[in-house]
């Protein structure tokens, strides 16, 4: 019993000490469960304060983002503005390579038509002076074979030529006798018997030449120069101071007095001389002018005649009959119709019947036959082959 007892006791006392163990341990646990929890609760504090500064971190982060993005916007859009300002520009810059580049498309065309047309125009002109220089080539062969004979028939051609110009072109009828008679001599010298016939016709006109009257410049110009010197002589119809007093018999030189009339006008006039002065006149008298202005009147009839001079020294027969026709009318109107004047306009008349340019012969035939020689040679051919035949 006293085992069982003590079992018991024992059992009891190890239950005593695992409640006591339990029971600390229980104590033991709660401790540590409320450090726990305060841990815990410390930990969340701190998991909330942190929390609540990179809450406070961010929306400040977001503020200061916003600001940032909307001067990022800003700048966006002044960018976009920038970049379609140079898209326009891009274009127009575009669109102006398109009419530079279609403007040079257009200067090559031309280019190349101008090129092809001078490539043209330079083969033509090549081609041109080729055949040219080919013919010069064969005129010089021809020349080369020639015979003395040949370059005599050859100068006398040119003789002719220059007879014809001289002649037609100046109205040097001395050179063109000359000249024809040089050419008959290159002629002869030259032995060709088809040359005979244009010898004939070049006889015949020297001949023609010797009957051409030539015009005496010299005379003409001395009578124009004689008639200048009768201008002094002649009468004013105006009176000026210091006129000399007209003859009566030449103011009253007229057809239409009859031989009584003028009788009587001399017997009046006689019966007057020595008491006063009598002046005629056919003209009325408007006007009285100065001696400067007489003067000037003689003058102006001085140049009309160096006009004629000039006319007639230039071989210029328009002037030449216009200057007396001015001339003449100027002595009718001016001066007084006396026997002075009469002569003088008489004068006027015999130049004005001088023609200045004379009818030439024309001598060219003997220069066409000469240049048609080789048919001549035929037909001097055929002319001496003729008695041999017969």
């Amino acid at each position: 019993m006293a085992e069982v007892t003590e079992n018991q006791e024992r059992e009891a006392e190890a239950e005593t000490d695992t409640k006591t163990a339990n029971s600390s341990e229980k104590v033991h646990r709660s401790r540590s469960g409320f450090w726990l929890a305060v841990i815990v609760f410390l930990v969340i504090l701190s998991i909330v304060g942190i929390g609540l500064f990179l809450f406070a971190q961010l929306r400040q982060q977001q503020e200061t983002l916003g600001g940032e993005v909307s001067k990022g916007d800003m700048q966006l859009f002044e960018l976009t503005k920038q970049i379609s300002g140079y898209q326009t520009q891009i274009a127009a810059i575009q669109s102006h390579l398109t009419t530079i580049e279609s403007d040079l498309k257009a200067k090559d065309r031309l280019i190349n038509e101008s090129l092809t047309e001078f490539s043209q125009l330079q083969s033509e002109k090549l081609e041109a002076m080729r055949t040219d220089l080919n013919t010069r080539i064969q005129q010089v062969q021809r020349q080369l074979g020639k015979t003395r004979g040949d370059w005599l028939i050859a100068d006398a051609e040119y003789l002719l030529s220059v007879a014809n110009q001289r002649l037609q072109l100046t109205g040097d009828v001395e050179t063109a006798r000359e000249a024809l008679q040089a050419a008959d001599q290159r002629l002869r010298e030259s032995g060709d018997a088809a040359a005979y016939k244009v010898r004939e016709q070049i006889a015949k006109e020297i001949a023609e030449l010797g009957k051409v009257q030539l015009l005496d410049i010299v005379g003409v110009y001395s009578s124009i120069r004689t008639l200048e010197t009768e201008i002094g002589k002649l009468s004013l119809i105006k009176p000026y101071s210091g006129k000399p007093l007209t003859p009566s018999e030449e103011i009253h030189d007229h057809a239409q007095h009859t031989d009584e009339e003028h009788d009587l006008l001399s017997k009046a006039l006689k019966s007057l001389q020595g008491v006063v002065t009598v002046r005629h006149t056919d003209q009325p008298i408007t006007e009285i002018i100065t001696p400067e202005e007489a003067q000037f009147t003689r003058q102006q009839l001085r140049v009309k005649l160096e006009m004629i001079k000039i006319g007639l020294v230039q071989q210029n027969e328009v002037l030449y009959k216009a200057s007396i026709a001015d001339a003449k009318e100027w002595v009718a109107e001016h001066f007084t119709s006396n026997s002075i004047a009469r002569n003088f306009v008489t004068e006027l008349d015999k130049l004005e019947a001088i023609s200045l340019h004379s009818q030439y012969p024309d001598i060219s035939h003997s220069l066409k036959m000469l240049r048609d020689i080789t048919k001549l040679r035929i037909e001097t051919d055929k002319a001496l082959s003729a008695p041999e035949s017969s």
